[in-house]
């Protein structure tokens, strides 16, 4: 069952007998988002400029099923340089949108991206090397929201600490207990 549409040119150039896949990865932190791509060099795609990282980027399996469930995602960049380990250390990072895209270079055209994930990041292991490092980042589906317990109190206080101005709940503490009699008693 298809449930995802994919750019036509996209869909012809998978077809051709030589393509060249690569990955996208877009991080949104707060200072400023992170682009990445597997391939070598800097590329704009879609407006936006990605960095080069070759073969140090690696993405895991993404899996689709046709339940509804939350399953993610591993980036895993290695190489990384011992002098940024304590600027991914000190990068609010947890709860950031992460975006995995899919695409194929046709002649100089990277322009065909096909979104394959989108999640929030959540957990960063850090393998530290002598010379260079690893980092890998485990990323949640979006799905991971509905698991998530949602507390809500019919109290006056707690609608009101969301709208000020409603005093729907003010009276609720004073029909608690008490009895009312339908039609003829």
């Amino acid at each position: 069952m298809t449930t995802r549409q994919i750019d036509s040119v996209l869909e012809n150039a998978l077809d051709d007998s030589v393509i060249k896949p690569f990955f996208a990865v877009e991080l949104l932190f707060d200072a400023a988002p992170l682009r990445v791509w597997t391939g070598l060099g800097e590329v704009t795609i879609d407006g936006q400029t990605y960095t080069g990282t070759g073969e140090l980027l690696s993405v895991s399996s993404v899996e689709e099923t046709t339940e509804i469930a939350a399953r993610g995602a591993t980036l895993t960049l290695a190489g990384v340089p011992s002098s940024l380990i304590s600027t991914a250390l000190q990068t609010p990072y947890q709860g950031r949108v992460c975006n995995i895209y899919f695409g194929v270079i046709d002649g100089d055209t990277y322009s065909n991206l096909t979104e394959v994930f989108s999640g929030y990041m959540d957990e960063m292991n850090i393998n530290e090397g002598p010379e260079s490092s690893s980092i890998e980042l485990k990323v949640e589906n979006k799905l991971i929201d509905l698991e998530r317990q949602r507390v809500r109190r019919y109290t006056s206080e707690y609608q009101r600490s969301r709208f000020p101005n409603d005093a729907g709940f003010d009276f609720v503490e004073s029909i608690q207990g008490k009895k009312t009699l339908w039609g003829r008693g």
